[in-house]
């Protein structure tokens, strides 16, 4: 692996410095990726995480909040911003205008139509998680009392 980072493959060859970086830069472009898929799943169901772990709920909302902010005044995902920037330095097309929602999942995992469907869906499993936390943490309570 170290051969690897300073160019040279196991078996001598040398790999050219663009390469080296735009593999580096693949490597952003994907974590950007992989991370904002899994702060999506995590919008969606961290909550009921709370429900085990109650100070992750602090968590929760900072992200439920950023979800509900980027729903009402389109501010860009900074997760959006770099995986487009890697994508473009690594040589690839960078991300559609429109942004990672609409290339990664709108008319892939549901059709466009149904987004306001979804986010709703969303938003009643978050409102869910919540109040399931919040009973919890009232039952926690009493039982100790």
């Amino acid at each position: 692996m170290l051969a690897v980072l300073d160019g040279t493959l196991p078996d001598g060859t040398l790999l050219d410095r663009t390469v080296l970086d735009g593999m580096l830069y693949r490597l952003v472009a994907d974590a950007a990726m992989t991370t904002h898929f899994l702060f999506l799943a995590y919008l969606a169901v961290g909550g009921f995480l709370a429900w085990r772990w109650p100070r992750s709920i602090w968590a929760h909302l900072a992200v439920a909040g950023w979800g509900v902010l980027s729903i009402i005044t389109g501010v860009e995902c900074p997760l959006t911003v770099a995986e487009d920037w890697g994508r473009r330095r690594a040589g690839m097309a960078g991300l559609p205008a429109s942004g990672f929602i609409d290339h990664y999942i709108e008319g892939v995992i549901y059709p466009e139509k149904y987004t306001d469907l979804v986010r709703l869906g969303v938003a009643v499993l978050v409102v869910i998680s919540w109040v399931g936390y919040l009973w919890r943490r009232r039952h926690r309570d009493f039982s100790r009392a």
